[in-house]
């Protein structure tokens, strides 16, 4: 981040000055919530939860290098030579903090919500506009109230565009985020069942995630998925200007003539307002037309041409986590989409794997969380589809994916293995893998399956 004063700091956040330090001339180079990873000259904001309270870390911050922190309250004592700020919310204060050192660039910014999808859009964005600009994205998970305000301390003076994933599980996450972020774009990938357990139905999923247009600025462009019935009731009902991407007939941003190798790449031709143009996708899975569409709308509604589109598309590369294709001796594959699950998601990755052209076909699934009352029912149709999707041997790991399992066995998946934990896991893959198999992992996040996947590459070997 460019530095800013202390005296800028006390203004942004409305604070007062403790202690016996003055200098409201020194800067601070740095904005930062973890005690544990200081850097020299920082400012270290201790968050305040449920479960815990950073204020009992700010000496710790401070003695590791720290120039200065925010308090809730004040000390008993002052360490020499750094600063204290007292405001009301430490989290209210790493907020408007954010917000004034982004009034001091006045990029574009475009905004990604939705229940799936969100962060392989944000990255395929990204590469597209990249093209012709700096872009500042959203890295790793840093899609919430406190990821979001630390993205927005990357902004440098070069960049010329911020492209930001916007989560949540609750209602009014979303407004929160919008009022600090004030969208120039809009996009909004689908409406799926991502915690639903906190919301009842998606017609209220779908309320929160328009909370995203409470603080667009007027006349923002709106990109959504044209073939998402929820989401195609919103044009007319919103006083912004709408693009619809999809297959169907009738989008503004259509993709038709798909096909796949297989192995790694998805291509397809692109109509636009402007013309058609071929895309080639370095990904696999046909849901990956509707991030490639969104990039282009985007695309085109910055200036960019259709080689440059073409061109940024070809650059994706998926965050971590998140259907990475790792390649292995034997012709071994491995689809490693362990970041998170859902049902809509799941469904897209066993269709990926379904298209690959692998001998043998392992899904190795956990469980999905946050879905309350509809979870059993919710995983049972996983199972369900994975016998109509052709896949030979599913591993299910975890309490819920039980449900996956028998669903699997009464529709007729030929191989199901049950596991209670990942340690279970292990030995049934030391026995299901072998030449020609591809083998995808995916699970929410709280299951940490990305374990597993680490397993298979140690009993596989490097190409």
């Amino acid at each position: 981040m460019e530095p800013m004063t202390i005296g800028e700091i006390l203004e942004a956040v409305h604070g007062s000055l403790l202690g016996e330090f003055g200098d409201l001339k020194r800067t601070v180079g740095r904005v930062e919530t973890d005690s544990r990873t200081i850097h020299p000259g920082s400012l270290f904001i201790p968050l305040v939860g449920e479960r815990f309270d950073g204020h009992a870390y700010i000496n710790a911050a401070l003695e590791g290098g720290a120039a200065g922190c925010f308090t809730q309250r004040e000390r008993e004592s002052y360490l020499p030579g750094k600063f204290y700020i007292k405001v009301e919310s430490t989290h209210k204060a790493l907020r408007d903090l954010a917000k004034y050192y982004k009034s001091k660039f006045p990029v574009p910014v475009i905004a990604i919500t939705g229940s799936v999808g969100k962060t392989t859009t944000k990255d395929m964005v990204a590469a597209v506009l990249g093209e012709k600009y700096s872009v500042l994205k959203t890295e790793g998970n840093l899609n919430n109230d406190i990821g979001v305000p630390l993205t927005l301390f990357r902004l440098r003076p070069e960049h010329q565009m911020a492209v930001l994933e916007l989560g949540m599980n609750h209602a009014g996450e979303i407004d929160y985020l919008s009022a600090l972020v004030e969208p120039d774009v809009v996009l909004m990938t689908n409406i799926g069942d991502s915690h639903i357990e906190h919301f009842g139905s998606r017609e209220k999923i779908l309320a929160a995630k328009s909370e995203i247009f409470h603080h667009a600025k007027p006349h923002a462009l709106a990109v959504i998925n044209g073939d998402d019935p929820l989401l195609n009731t919103l044009p007319g009902s919103l006083p912004f200007p709408f693009v619809r991407v999809g297959a169907g007939e009738g989008l503004d941003f259509r993709a038709t003539e798909l096909s796949s190798d297989g192995k790694s790449r998805l291509t397809c031709r692109l109509t636009t307002p402007r013309g058609s143009f071929r895309a080639e996708i370095p990904a696999l899975g046909e849901h990956m037309i509707y991030p490639t569409l969104m990039a282009a709308a985007v695309g085109e509604h910055f200036g960019l041409t259709a080689p440059e589109i073409a061109a940024g598309v070809l650059h994706f590369a998926p965050t971590k986590m998140r259907m990475n294709i790792l390649n292995r001796q034997e012709d071994i594959t491995i689809l490693n989409d362990t970041y998170n699950a859902n049902p809509q998601s799941m469904r897209a990755a066993v269709e990926v794997l379904s298209n690959t052209d692998g001998a043998y076909k392992i899904a190795v699934l956990g469980d999905m969380f946050e879905l309350g009352p509809l979870a059993p029912a919710l995983h049972a149709g996983i199972g369900a589809y994975l016998a109509k999707a052709g896949i030979g041997c599913l591993v299910a790991v975890g309490q819920l994916a039980h449900h996956i399992y028998t669903a699997a066995r009464e529709a007729g998946v030929p191989q199901c293995w049950y596991c209670q934990n990942k340690e279970q896991a292990k030995p049934v893959l030391d026995e299901l893998v072998r030449p020609g198999a591809t083998i995808l992992v995916k699970a929410s996040r709280g299951m940490a399956m990305e374990e597993l996947v680490e397993y298979l590459l140690t009993i596989t070997k490097e190409v």
